[in-house]
């Protein structure tokens, strides 16, 4: 028996394919299962207008069989099977796809027939774990089945052989163990079954195995020590139909929500479903979860964002990071077209515009979904926002401010008047007719905003103020700058746009010599000393000047401790507090007292802006000296 060369002789082309082009061993069985379903798919599509064929598509399914003992894994499949010529050029061509050949002889293709193996490589991906590779196959319309035999790069062979009705089987005789690689896992059963339940489950055809089971003898069922026997039981492997092909209005929520759970290992109930499907230029079906809580490795290296892409039933990629923008990331769940542009190996994907298509649409339809559920369950996206708010924040942030225009009217912060997180839309709509700007404040929680001095004032007037309790907000409200022509306003700026008229009068009597003094006594620890239009009860406050505030200088210190960055820090002064007049008298009885005044009220400022003292015992012992 004369052994035929490969077209493509190069045994470097194979040695490519197998140890380059597949990632996972374990991807054969999903390759060779594909293949068995497109060669069902093309019988399938013959039985429609060939009465004489005499199969229905109930009659279709792939067998697959594990012998141990051989160590061999055999795949059947009652598909249209392939005679000598096909044999010689699809398995004796690398990357010459009979698949591919059928899509294009097709002139209108149904509804029900997609056919995925367009490329004629996978076939190989099985010597990654086989030593030498049997195909006995007989062609629908031939009386002669053919055995075609390789174990390698080396070449092939073909004869005739017997084989009983149409279809393929392919035996594949494992490699040899080693030290490294343990091939009898693919012999196992129950490593058989995960595999097809993650590659292969929506396979269309059913995917049949003998399964060992164990179960209580007869004769023992009411003793106090029952024996146990094994049996073997015929078991479909895999679901066939996918919950998102099935209409929508067939499938319970309670579906929606085991398959979630099953799916994604969620131990709770997503707080949205979206079912999408689209038909047109790209056409695809997708079923998306936003989640009600937030996983324990969401903002570790460790998440992996992305949906599960398929291609007509069968799993692409686990985590398509394509499909979902950054700023939602937290979405879960499938995308099923048959409308991109597979690589080589259907590991991966071209970058092309159906992909981007997709993206684009799967974006907007979960801000549609994220906009109803604001402005209709409010209770519901409260908790949705607590769980992934700062993923959001983060979206207007990066991209240099790409996506605020999109993510913005989906931002809550807690509000000082309503005491409870608001939309900048209701911020903005209860505004005074006088205000100039949106305000919001900085710190730990709410308790410590509302201690605040540098809020006192604003609170006195009767304006609503953001409270930012997280490092991002700041962040977010400065990429915003603005909302409806309204510019955000932090209460620890030295200019807040209005006036403390009561105080003003006075203010204006305060001797520049005392500030002129407190600057000369502080140095370069601050930029500036003013007298104060905001405090109202305090005696001092600090502000920022500049672009950097006080809560960005702390974020970039604790990211990065030697970043030294620090904003310019303004003392303000309330002229009329005691504790300042005090210090203006003793300017002219007890100067070196004054100075000590001048550096205590320096350091409660900081102290209450939430910044470090540069020497707490030395502040203890200034504090001591006074009393």
């Amino acid at each position: 028996m004369a052994k035929h060369q490969f077209k493509s002789e190069s045994k470097r082309l194979l040695d490519l394919m197998i140890n380059s082009i597949y990632t996972h061993k374990e991807i054969f069985l999903r390759e060779i299962i594909s293949n068995a379903s497109d060669a069902i798919d093309k019988l399938s599509f013959i039985a429609l207008t060939d009465d004489k064929l005499g199969m229905t598509r109930e009659d279709f399914k792939i067998n697959i069989h594990a012998d141990k003992d051989a160590r061999t894994l055999t795949i059947t499949d009652n598909g249209i099977g392939m005679d000598k010529d096909d044999l010689e050029n699809n398995l004796g061509t690398i990357a010459s796809s009979g698949s591919y050949k059928f899509k294009q002889e097709m002139e209108q293709k149904p509804d029900d027939i997609d056919i995925i193996g367009q490329f004629g490589v996978g076939f190989y991906s099985a010597f990654m774990v086989a030593k030498n590779i049997t195909v006995n196959t007989k062609k629908y319309g031939s009386d002669t089945a053919y055995c075609w035999q390789s174990s390698g790069a080396d070449g092939f062979t073909i004869e005739e052989t017997q084989k009983d009705g149409i279809g393929t089987e392919i035996i594949l005789e494992m490699k040899d163990n080693t030290d490294d690689e343990n091939y009898d896992e693919f012999l196992e059963q129950y490593r058989i079954q995960s595999l097809i339940k993650k590659y292969s489950d929506y396979i269309r055809y059913p995917i049949i195995m003998d399964m060992t089971k164990s179960r209580v003898k007869e004769e023992t069922k009411d003793s106090e020590k029952p024996e146990y026997e094994d049996y073997t039981e015929e078991e479909t492997l895999n679901s066939m139909i996918p919950i998102w092909q099935r209409p929508k209005k067939d499938v319970t929520q309670e579906e929606y929500d085991r398959f979630y759970s099953e799916k994604f290992f969620a131990m709770d109930k997503p707080i949205r479903t979206i079912v999408t499907s689209v038909e047109g230029v790209v056409t695809y079906k997708a079923l998306l979860f936003i989640p009600s809580s937030t996983p324990y490795d969401y903002y570790t290296k460790e998440y992996k964002k992305g949906l599960q892409l398929y291609s007509s039933g069968v799993l692409i990629t686990e985590n398509c990071e394509e499909l979902v923008p950054e700023h939602f990331r937290f979405v879960k769940g499938i995308v099923d077209t048959a409308d991109l542009s597979l690589n080589i190996s259907r590991e991966m994907l071209q970058h092309d515009r159906h992909l981007l298509t997709i993206a684009q649409n799967l974006e907007k339809k979960v801000k549609n979904e994220l906009t109803s559920m604001l402005n209709n369950d409010r209770e519901d996206y409260e908790k949705f926002f607590k769980a992934f708010g700062r993923q959001l924040k983060y979206g207007v942030v990066s991209d240099y401010g790409m996506h605020k225009e999109a993510l913005q009217d989906l931002l809550l912060f807690y509000s000082s008047t309503e005491k409870k997180p608001v939309t900048l839309a209701e911020y903005v709509e209860r505004m005074k007719e006088d205000q100039k700007f949106i305000y919001f404040a900085t710190g730990e929680n709410a308790a410590a905003i509302d201690a605040l001095p540098q809020t006192e004032l604003l609170r006195s007037k009767g304006y609503e103020i953001l409270y930012c309790t997280e490092d991002v907000d700041e962040f977010t409200l400065q990429t915003l700058s603005s909302y409806k022509e309204k510019t955000f306003c932090s209460a620890t700026n030295d200019d807040l746009g209005i006036e403390n008229e009561e105080e003003t009068e006075e203010n204006k009597q305060t001797s520049d010599a005392l500030l002129t003094f407190v600057k000369e006594t502080l140095g370069d620890k601050v930029a500036e000393v003013t007298a104060s239009k905001k405090l109202v009860s305090h005696p001092v406050c600090l502000t920022a000047k500049g672009g950097i505030s006080f809560e960005m200088e702390k974020y970039f210190n604790s990211v990065q401790p030697d970043s030294g960055m620090k904003a310019q820090r303004v003392l303000e002064l309330n002229m009329n507090h005691s504790a300042v007049k005090t210090m203006q008298s003793l300017i002219e009885t007890d100067i070196d007292k004054a100075k000590k005044y001048a550096e205590v009220l320096y350091a409660q400022a900081l102290l209450i802006a939430g910044l470090p003292l540069e020497n707490p015992s030395e502040y203890t012992d200034l504090v001591c000296s006074l009393i």
